[in-house]
């Protein structure tokens, strides 16, 4: 039986040290191929390119520990996912696993999250798919804690598979090696930021702006991926991209909407 067949992908850019350590645990459990952005795209969402050229080129990042095949990409993670799938894969993969992001997309974050959005790509597609990210934003994070248990989780997927429409939001606590306390699965906490712009001014009078914000937590509940991700487990969240308010149909649907 040939090995699983892997796209592996992020938004931090395909020399980053996350998706290095991923790319290296997914080549004891598959056949690896890397498809990633050729710089940082954190924050992009689900943007994909329409207006502008899309290059794609295969690269050796890691002639040692790296994948047999990876191209770096122009785009966007959700570009990657698309490239990857109709021109640069040769078949159909059995997962998407995206990351390991520099930084948490647990909670409010996963709207923001390439990482997520390049998953979700996937998932739209009917791959099974799952975003790995470590709640350490430093380039220099150790992933060492966490990467038994991300070949867990992508095994068991590959063993199980993942519901139809799904996809598997992961978040892993900064930990030392040793002190992770399992793995929970979790809903997605409410929680928002509270932002603002920091105004400035350039050497020539332009005024320009810096976004900060806060990061405010609404949620007690302790099912919740925040919460576990205080605690130190690993938050495994289910998120789906059916975006439709099912329970609220009923509702709206008493507004004067259907006389003209």
């Amino acid at each position: 039986m040939s090995k699983p067949l892997i796209l592996v992908t992020n938004d931090d850019g395909i020399t980053a040290p996350g998706l290095r350590t991923l790319v290296r645990c997914m080549k004891e459990l598959g056949e690896v191929v890397v498809v990633a952005p050729d710089s940082p795209q954190s924050g992009m969402g689900h943007a994909i390119t329409l207006d502008n050229t899309l290059y794609s080129q295969r690269v050796v990042i890691d002639p040692e520990k790296g994948a047999p095949r990876e191209y770096s990409c122009s785009g966007t993670p959700a570009d990657c996912v698309k490239l990857a799938l109709q021109e640069l894969l040769g078949r159909r993969p059995d997962i998407c696993v995206s990351g390991i992001n520099h930084g948490s997309n647990a909670s409010i974050n996963v709207i923001y999250s390439g990482t997520m959005s390049a998953a979700i790509e996937a998932g739209i597609e009917g791959i099974p798919a799952i975003g790995f990210s470590l709640c350490d934003y430093s380039w220099e994070a150790d992933f060492t804690p966490a990467e038994e248990a991300v070949k867990q989780i992508v095994s068991e997927a590959l063993q199980h598979g993942i519901p139809k429409g799904v996809v598997l939001n992961v978040n892993i606590p900064k930990v030392a090696d040793g002190e992770l306390k399992g793995i929970k699965v979790c809903r997605q906490a409410r929680a928002n930021w509270k932002e603002k712009f920091d105004k400035r001014t350039n050497p020539s009078g332009k005024d320009y702006y810096w976004l900060t914000g806060e990061f405010q937590l609404l949620d007690k509940g302790e099912d919740t991926d925040e919460w576990a991700l205080s605690q130190g487990y690993i938050s495994v969240v289910p998120t789906q991209f059916d975006l439709t308010a099912h329970f609220a149909i009923q509702d709206i649907n008493t507004w004067n909407l259907h006389e003209h």
